[in-house]
């Protein structure tokens, strides 16, 4: 039997493809049915995606709205999600999920009765973002207006003018004598501890609001867990925790 197949296998002919003729070999390979039926199926494919576009297209509402037209933006051609506002940051998520509320509260008093403290040494009167106040001198003249010294109107020395504290008239300059800090470098040092102690003031106001937004939102999750029914009025941000109104309900 193994004799009779090797004599089949001999008379087989090899498959040969057909090749490409030799005036057309410039062209490369010569397109077998299988490769015209990709390029076919192919090429049909694009087609029929290029008329159901246009059908689209054509039938398109001018009026219609969707959301997503306002959430995403194009870069390079491409449809890409705008990046929405974090809602809660990785420093109050995991105070949140760490600390309780009464904590939380308990340490935001202390600052604020810190601040309090601080506020009172300070009185604000030098604060860099205070506001400036205005002081409005008032002549019976034009040429009043011109002839006009804000240091002699005030009987102070012209170097103590742009002062908002402590600033003597001439008459105390020279019948009483000056208490404290007279040298310029010790004026300066006291100026480098006032500025370092209002950095601290502004530090420990931010920390406060922390500190207030955290419980605010702390206090939001135990609400939701009421049973009642209720509606998002406002959605949370990273400086304020999500207003909700609830369906009123009337106590038996």
């Amino acid at each position: 039997m193994s004799s009779f197949r090797k004599a089949l296998k001999s008379r087989q002919r090899n498959h040969h493809e057909r090749s490409q003729p030799g005036f057309r070999k410039t062209m490369g390979l010569l397109e077998k049915k299988k490769d015209y039926k990709l390029r076919a199926e192919d090429y049909h494919k694009k087609q029929n995606t290029l008329a159901a576009l246009r059908k689209k297209a054509l039938e398109k509402n001018p009026d219609e709205f969707y959301f997503n037209m306002i959430s995403s933006k194009l870069e390079d051609g491409v449809h890409v999600m705008k990046k929405t506002e974090e809602e809660v940051t990785e420093e109050q998520k995991k105070m949140m999920r760490t600390q309780d509320m009464r904590y939380v509260e308990m340490k935001r008093v202390a600052e604020a009765k810190k601040i309090e403290r601080l506020k009172g040494e300070l009185h604000l009167l030098d604060a860099e973002n205070k506001h400036k106040n205005k002081h409005t001198f008032f002549v019976d003249s034009k040429k009043e207006v011109e002839t006009f010294n804000l240091a002699s109107h005030l009987g102070t020395d012209p170097k103590l003018v742009d002062r908002v504290y402590n600033r003597p008239t001439l008459q105390t300059l020279e019948t009483k004598s000056i208490k404290g800090a007279v040298k310029p470098d010790i004026i300066n040092k006291l100026a480098k501890q006032r500025k370092h102690q209002y950095k601290i003031l502004s530090q420990r106001i931010d920390r406060e609001k922390k500190m207030f937004v955290i419980s605010q939102k702390i206090q939001s999750r135990k609400d939701l867990q009421d049973k009642n029914k209720k509606v998002k009025v406002k959605k949370e941000t990273t400086d304020r925790a999500a207003i909700y109104k609830f369906e009123s309900k009337r106590k038996r």
